[in-house]
């Protein structure tokens, strides 16, 4: 499930700012099956946390080239 950054490089800015927001739904629902119980394996939250950094740090640098 990790995303690699080699990966995410070759996305297009439109492709990483759905993906992020992919990723921060799944975060969202990862929350609150934690929270009612229902979440097994709870170190899908870090591994999702750093996907939306690492998604969010690609972003940032894409778009500061463009400038």
């Amino acid at each position: 499930m990790a995303a690699e950054a080699k990966d995410l490089r070759s996305l297009s800015l439109e492709e990483l700012a759905a993906k992020g927001n992919e990723l921060r739904g799944e975060l969202f629902n990862a929350r609150v099956r934690k929270s009612t119980g229902q979440l097994e394996n709870t170190a899908l939250l870090g591994t999702l946390r750093r996907d939306v950094a690492r998604v969010e740090t690609i972003l940032g640098e894409k778009r500061g080239a463009e400038q």
